[in-house]
């Protein structure tokens, strides 16, 4: 158990408050290093360690608890699994692919760790979901989560960064606040919360795949076009009505598209579904819900609300069916493993690989550097269809 050690080492060094006379120990998690908020119709349980979010109850259409979101019933297993597929934590300093593993900034190149083909992937393995943050703040409904990246760090991410978290439950909804500094030298950086949805919670006992949840983005009508390695080309295109990529002329279910012949390595090589990127109108109003997941099986919607201006969408195509699902999810009798296709990750962030497309005009958005602020904002809030 020397990873719980670790995760109440962390929230213990945490404990004095400024301005106090003596230090005032913050909430301790709980035997498994969970630290659990709570408000009517929700439940949302945390741990350091990328600043995951672990375990995700809201009610189904029979009023039901459901466990919505994928992860591990261990969780000192987070930091050992070869596979790491990013459940529910904070990836950084710059999320998805970097083209060719290289991005000029200021007239200067730099080389970045080649972990996906070519390209590099959220900056490499040594990025922000593979390290345990400090415990800053807690409360019953609230928990602020921080991290200190030194420069290099991450290969060819250049100067420090500080960033929180803050993640908040109130009815029915959770809400996500980062934010960051580069104090001293510019730098890429791009944030996203990695959410791993399934509605049914594995318990739809004859569909245990993500094809039957429906997708509705009225406000993404564009698509960055990609390679098949799923980075983008450079076009970013128009979407037209009932093209594979249409979730904004109607709602469609994510396997409304399956008997295309493009459906099959839509999302790269190998690939079949969804990994990429859609681009909200530039002038939608970032109060309303972007986006909108729901299921006739469970009942429950899951509504977006984000300050970012794209979604990447990755309908778990990578899934080797050899990963159990958590004990609080499934149909008993049933074995206990995540198929192939059998989640959905959705994750609000910018323009993927941005910072190598200047004529996008996404650089001011996702670089940042000494006397800027990063802000990213997103809710989720839950109900019944």
């Amino acid at each position: 158990m020397k990873y719980t050690c670790a995760i109440l080492a962390i929230a213990a060094s945490a404990a004095a408050q400024p301005g106090s006379s003596k230090p005032k120990p913050l909430p301790l998690p709980d035997k498994d290093g969970r630290y659990t908020l709570t408000a009517p119709g929700i439940k949302a349980q945390f741990i350091p360690y990328g600043a995951t979010l672990t375990n995700l109850f809201v009610k189904d259409k029979n009023g039901v608890e459901t466990d919505v979101v994928l992860g591990y019933d261990n969780t000192t297993y987070y930091p050992v699994d070869p596979g790491h597929p990013v459940y529910n934590a904070i990836p950084g300093r710059y999320v998805n692919r970097i083209g060719n593993a290289t991005y000029t900034l200021d007239g200067v190149t730099y080389n970045t760790q080649k972990n996906d083909g070519p390209n590099t992937l959220h900056v490499g393995t040594n990025n922000w979901s593979y390290r345990f943050w400090n415990v800053t703040a807690v409360t019953d409904k609230s928990i602020t989560f921080s991290i200190h990246d030194p420069s290099n760090s991450s290969l060819g991410m250049i100067g420090d960064v500080d960033a929180t978290v803050t993640y908040t439950v109130s009815k029915n909804k959770w809400s996500i606040v980062i934010d960051a500094t580069s104090p001293d030298q510019k730098t890429p950086l791009m944030l996203t919360q990695h959410t791993y949805f399934q509605l049914d919670a594995f318990k739809n006992p004859t569909n245990r795949t993500i094809w039957n949840h429906t997708l509705y983005a009225p406000e993404a009508k564009r698509a960055l076009k990609a390679d098949q390695n799923a980075l983008p080309t450079g076009e970013i295109a128009k979407i037209p009505k009932n093209d594979i990529d249409d979730f904004w002329s109607k709602p469609h279910q994510l396997g409304f598209a399956s008997g295309n012949s493009g459906f099959e390595n839509h999302c790269g090589n190998g690939c079949h579904g969804y990994n990429g990127a859609l681009a909200f109108n530039d002038k939608r109003d970032k109060k309303d819900v972007a986006l909108t997941l729901s299921s006739e099986f469970s009942g429950i919607k899951a509504e977006l609300t984000t300050n970012q201006d794209a979604v990447v969408l990755y309908t778990c195509n990578w899934n080797d069916g050899k990963t159990e699902f958590k004990s609080t999810q499934g149909v008993k009798g049933q074995d206990k493993f995540i198929p192939r296709d059998g989640c959905i990750a959705i994750e609000a962030q910018d323009y993927v690989d941005g910072i190598n497309h200047p004529e996008w005009g996404r650089l001011d958005k996702q670089t940042t550097g000494p006397g800027e602020k990063y802000h990213w904002a997103s809710s989720w809030e839950f109900g019944t269809i």
